[in-house]
Parts: structure tokens; sequence; C-alpha cells
């Protein structure tokens, strides 16, 4: 159904005026000029459009980067690491230190057999509980945190995690011990400790992440759109660069300090300055985290659409009546994101369990240790190939999060289908390189699919008040199954881990398909416009794009929440609501006259935008719009600077 074109007087605009005005309610980056919403086109011409705007946003994007680089070659390195490495800089650290735990301990085992290799004078539960404990101080501290986030606020949750990874880091590099099971014991509860900090890192960083995107006043609202989902990627993957970072530090270390190619014996002083220094390098970043999120970091900006949120809802502390509307409403989601990323982590922490077998084929008669982690950092890169792809992709329209992620899952479920019926067959030297190419091949797609979008969608399909807690769930769920796949692995031979991984990825399809929502181009104002109609008792009173068939899952269809959707009742709610907001908007500035006004003092819709600045740029607009009683709006998004310059923080 296609709304009326016209439904207010433009005869007084001048057309930049009008295109400005209907660029408002129907973005040129979703909508056909006729109105019709980008979903509701035919496959043809709905391919068509949405390859004509991924152009149109391309040339955009080059030319930008262009003007950039002309003014200063260094420039896009300094935005690239403002807009992607800081904010994911706590990943970053903990993928290094996390994932260092297991590169570590071969180095264990060859230097301290009697302890981490036949168990003599170590307690073997102790020895298992390195990972155990790894794991459930992550999963606690997801669920707390995420809690702690939507209840005090987004900042003092990025504080507090960097300060736990600061400390844990410091335990981590004096761990010591009157015997060496002592040690292993403070070192256990030390990472213990930093796991915490790292659980955390998880719903801040995706809640900031997804947030940034809206009602910042300094954020494009078409960037929200279109790129939504590669700022939060972008961020996440900064996991892939830590990775690799710990792996190549360990190979310089142990080059400097053996004095080899890592074939054992290995002292135990070669171990000893080896890990510590490894652990000692990250704490220096990690103090630097601290001091930049707790100065540079405001907490007005972190919490910015969690206080709006609140405001509205006349909340100060956690929103327990958003967290029961969200069991109510959006149960089948969490399912979804809970167990998709279980699902996941079986496959990604499978991965790792089958590498030490992998590198045992392609290199049976070596005995380095230095093999190993090459190998291992080969398979690190092929996986940052993948959090890229996930990263230029996951915003496609054609393509999006639940394709990526349903394609993800299949191909991680046939790479490891595979060997699991005929691993004889690709242990033979003559099949090798087709086992090597299946391995790396599921490390890229675990990556290009749901290792990148499980985190992603666990933020973005709920609303703001109960984003954090939903998102710790989720991820706690996958840490489940990194700590199933463990224990699996204790207890199973490769071969019968290869006939259990691969069906998880089956199951994750299945998940994806009938429970999560494809939110890939739906503006996020409007997943948040339709939480404050469920809020509010009149979720039958919604009709826009978020209950559109495209935007929602397969179970929510069957449950007829699609058949409210109306394109035309929509328009005539928008332009009701933006009324609203145009009078209190021009109460107030009618009382300041001629300053602008400051928006935090009236009601912070969800529609809201630098109003100030539309004032200054379209006054004939608004004049034009005074003289004829056009219907009420907010500001376009190519009508708003910079709010730095007009003087606002």
């Amino acid at each position: 159904m296609k709304p009326n074109l016209d439904p207010v007087s433009t005869e007084d605009m001048d057309d930049h005026e009008r295109a400005a005005f209907n660029e408002l309610i129907r973005p040129s980056d979703s909508y056909l000029p006729d109105g019709t919403y980008w979903a509701d086109l035919p496959v043809g011409e709905r391919v068509k459009f949405c390859v004509q705007q991924d152009r149109i946003e391309t040339r955009k994007e080059m030319a930008w980067l262009w003007d950039m680089f002309k003014t200063d070659p260094l420039a896009p390195i300094a935005y690239y690491f403002k807009n992607s490495v800081l904010p994911g800089a706590g990943l970053g650290l903990e993928g290094y230190v996390l994932f260092s735990i297991s590169n570590v301990t071969p180095l264990f085992k060859a230097s301290y057999k009697e302890c981490w290799s036949t168990g003599k004078v170590c307690n073997p539960n102790w020895i298992a509980a390195v990972n155990y404990l790894e794991v459930v101080g992550i999963l606690i501290g997801q669920i707390i945190v995420g809690l702690l986030g939507d209840w005090i606020g987004r900042r003092w949750g990025l504080i507090q995690d960097a300060v736990i990874m600061f400390v844990g880091l410091i335990m981590l590099t004096a761990a010591w011990g009157m015997t060496l099971n002592g040690w292993v014991i403070c070192y256990a509860w030390s990472l213990f400790f930093y796991s915490i900090g790292v659980g955390g890192e998880y719903p801040m960083t995706a809640t900031i992440g997804m947030e940034n995107g809206i009602g910042s006043g300094k954020v494009n609202m078409s960037k929200d759109r279109l790129h939504r989902g590669r700022s939060v990627v972008s961020a996440f993957l900064m996991q892939g660069w830590g990775q690799f970072a710990n792996q190549a530090i360990l190979i310089i270390l142990l080059l400097i300090f053996h004095h080899g190619d890592g074939t054992p014996p290995i002292s135990t002083t070669t171990t000893n300055w080896t890990y510590r220094i490894s652990f000692f390098i990250p704490a220096i970043g990690t103090l630097w985290l601290v001091y930049y999120r707790a100065y540079h970091v405001k907490a007005a900006a972190a919490s910015k659409q969690l206080d709006a949120q609140k405001k509205k809802a006349s909340v100060t502390g956690y929103d327990t009546q958003s967290l029961k509307l969200t069991f109510k409403h959006f149960t089948p989601r969490l399912v979804a994101t809970a167990g998709c990323w279980f699902a996941n982590d079986v496959f990604f922490y499978g991965n790792k369990l089958f590498q030490s077998k992998f590198i045992a084929v392609i290199s049976p008669h070596s005995t380095s240790l230095m093999t190993n982690w090459l190998w291992n950092l080969v398979n690190i890169a092929a996986s940052l190939a993948g959090y890229y792809c996930a990263s230029w992709f996951v915003d496609n329209k054609l393509y999006g999060r639940k394709m990526m992620q349903n394609i993800g899952f299949m191909m991680c479920f046939i790479l490891f289908i595979i060997p699991a019926f005929l691993l004889k067959y690709y242990e033979s030297a003559a099949h090798i390189h087709s086992f090597q190419a299946m391995y790396f091949l599921s490390s890229f797609f675990n990556q290009f699919g749901p290792n990148c979008t499980t985190f992603l969608v666990a933020a973005e399909v709920f609303p703001t008040p109960i984003r954090g807690t939903a998102h710790g769930l989720s991820a706690a769920a996958g840490k489940l199954g990194a700590l199933v796949i463990a224990v699996v692995g204790s207890y199973t031979t490769t071969q019968q881990q290869f006939y259990i991984v691969p069906w998880f990825g089956l199951a994750g399809v299945l998940l994806t398909e009938l429970f999560l929502p494809d939110t890939t181009g739906l503006d996020l104002r409007e997943q948040e416009r339709r939480w404050l109609h469920i809020r509010q008792g009149r979720e039958h009173e919604y009709h826009g794009p978020a209950v559109h068939r495209k935007h929602l899952s397969v179970w929510e269809r069957w449950m007829g929440k699609g058949k409210y959707y109306d394109a035309d009742l929509d328009y005539q709610m928008k332009v009701k609501e933006f009324r609203a907001e145009w009078e209190a908007a021009m109460a107030v500035r009618g009382e300041e006259k001629d300053a602008l006004f400051d928006l935090d003092d009236v009601d912070e819709s969800i529609f809201q935008g630098s109003l100030h600045t539309y004032f200054e740029r379209t006054s004939p607009m608004i004049r034009a719009m005074e003289k004829s009683e056009v219907e009420p709006t907010t500001l376009p998004d190519d009508a708003r600077d910079d709010e730095d310059t007009h003087g606002r923080e």
C-alpha cells in the first residue's frame, strides 16, 4: 500500500526544500520517489534498487575518502583508528590474552612436563580448571555487566571492564607459588578474575556501537540504516587482530629467549620470560584504555539513548517493566540469539580443538613448537579475511545479517561433516591439501558468518532499555557452548569430535531461519518507535517497517505480527508524531526567541534530530511550513552539520 504523496501543501517551497521535506519521512536510501518501501518491491525491482543505492553510497564514500586523503594522506588511517580501533580496543586486548592461554599451554607442557603433561607434581583438576575458570569468568561478566550497563549506564560498564582486565593482567604477569601446583592455582584464579572483565566487554561494545548511530546528534541517520552493522563488526573484528598480535609476539619472544626454532627442550627460564612479557605488553595497553574511557568517553554520549528511553518511561533505575515485556514479546528472538551463539561457539572452539590434529597431519614429523604457532598464524589470517568480508557485506540489503549467518552455519557444517566420515582419507599425505583447504575455509566462514553476526544481532533485535541484558544473556549462552565442547573434547577422540560438532551448524541454520528477524536496512528508530507502542500497550497501533515481513522472523509471521504493517497508516501517524515534536520545539524556540535551544530541554522523542541546525540552514522552508501550516517534521539528515560547528558538545 502506497502512502499519500502530498498530504500537506508545499506550494511555497522550492524544489530543494520540497525534496528535503520528503527525505524526512521517505529517505531515498529506503524508499522510491513514489513512496514505496524497498522491501515492498518485487524481487527484480528490489535487486535493481539495492544495487543502485549501493553504487550511489560507494561513490559518496570514495569521494569522501579521496577528499580526506588529499587534505591529509594520513587522515583515513586516523579516521579508521578513531571509529574502529578505539571502539574495539577492549575486544582486541581480550582477544590477545584469551587466545594466548591456548598458545602458551604447549610452552608450559614443554618446560613443565611433570606438571602440565604427566600431572606428577600438579593436580590434574587444577590444570583442567585453567580453561573452565576462563569460560566461567567470561560468562559471569557477560550477565552481570549486561545488567549493570542497562541499570547504571554504558560508560560505567566500559570503565569497570578495563579496570578488571588491567588488574587481571597484572595478576597473570606476576602469578607465582611456593610449588608448581601453587603457581597453577594462582594462574587459574588470575585468569578467572581477568575473564570477568572480558565478559563485560561483549554487551558494552555491542550496545554502544549500536546506539552511537541513533539519536546522538553527531551521526547522519542514513549511516545508521546503511552502515550500522559495519560499525559494530569493525569494532568486533579487533578481536581477530588481538589474536594475530599475540601469536606474532609469542613467536618473536620465543626466538629471542630460546635461540632456536622452538624445538624442545625449552628451559623454564625461557618459558617464564616469554609468557610473562607476553602478558605485560597488553597490560600497558589496558592501562591506557582505563585512562581513555575514564577521561575521554563522556557519560552523556555513551548512554544518551538509554537515558532518553528511561526519561520517556519515567524510570530511574533498572527498567524491570521492559525486561518483562521483552520476555513476553521477544522470547523467540532471545531463543535465536542465545541458541545461535551457543551453536556458533561449539564450532568456534571446536575449530581450536581440531587445530593440533590438523597440524599433526600436515607436519607429522615436526616436534617444534614454532611449527604449531606458524600454522596458527596462517589460520588467524584466514579468520581476519572472514572478519573483513563480514564487515563489508553485513549491511548489503541483498545479503545482510540473516543470510550471512545461515550460509556461514551451513558452510561450517559441510566443511566439518566431510572429514567426519572420511578422516582417514584426508589424513593421508596424498589428500592433505584438501584437508588444509577445508580447515582454513571453516575458519573463514565462521567469521564471515555466525561469529560476527551473533555478536551484532544480539544487540540489534532488542529495545534500548534491555539491550545490554539481552546481549549479555545471549553471549553467556555462547560461552556455555564453549564449555560444552571443552568438556566433550576432554573425553572423546578427534574422530568422535568430528561426528558431534557439525550438527550444531544445522541447529544454527534452523534457529536462525525460524526465530531470527532480518534487521538489515531497518532504521533502528523504527524499532524504538515500535517498542514505545508495545510499552504503552498499543502494539496493534504501530504500522511501520519494523513489522514488515522482511524484518520479522518466520515465527513472528506465523504469530501474525506482520498483519499490522500498513504503509499508508504509518505515514499518517508519523506526520502526527512529527507535529507534536514540532510544536514542542517551536514552543521552546519561541521562548528563547532567536537563540538555539538544547534538545535536552524538551522530550527527546525517538525522531529527535539537531533541530537547531535545521532552523539555521532551512529557514526558508520553515517559513513556508509556517505559512502553509505544513505538518511538523524533524531535521533531515542531509541538513545536519557536526554539532561542534555550532558550538555544542
